[in-house]
């Protein structure tokens, strides 16, 4: 899952962002869509906790945390956002098969117990899924998540889907 929408500025890292009241009730309408008895896994950012908060409590893992940057808050960031998800490594940013490593094993981990829903992060969602399934297009896949977001991963068929 991508989180939902948060609440930003440039007083607050970004990684303690909470989500705006029409973040809260995305989330809680896409959770609502999900099937029980999943395994619930967020990064340890803010807004992804509080995206799957209505599953219940999660387990934080820092692996599923969105990549490592330097950036300001202001300007464009688009664009090295764009190169990165695209294919390259940008300097002060975290390298993308360093991202895929943490990222997989987390997902290697929480998922050898069964269904799992994880809430983490567009690029470094994009970055492993590139690598896990081979996304055709990783740019316009980034382009194209929600917030919130819930895809469907089936590994072994290296396929996604959106939730429906």
């Amino acid at each position: 899952m991508r989180h939902a929408m948060p609440a930003h500025g440039p007083e607050t890292p970004a990684r303690d962002w909470a989500l705006t009241a029409e973040g809260e009730a995305a989330a809680r309408a896409l959770c609502a869509r999900l099937p029980s008895g999943l395994r619930v896994v967020a990064s340890t950012e803010v807004k992804a906790i509080a995206t799957v908060a209505p599953l219940g409590p999660a387990v934080a893992d820092a692996r599923f945390d969105e990549i490592e940057r330097v950036e300001p808050y202001d300007g464009d960031f688009r664009t090295p956002r764009r190169a990165y998800v695209g294919g390259a490594d940008l300097p002060e940013w975290e390298a993308r098969e360093d991202v895929v490593r943490r990222f997989a094993a987390g997902v290697a981990e929480h998922a050898a117990a069964g269904p799992v829903a994880i809430a983490s992060h567009g690029m470094a969602m994009t970055v492993w899924l590139t690598a896990a399934v081979g996304l055709g297009d990783p740019l316009a896949f980034w382009e194209e998540l929600r917030f919130p977001d819930a895809l469907v991963v089936d590994l072994a068929k290296r396929s996604v889907k959106r939730l429906d």
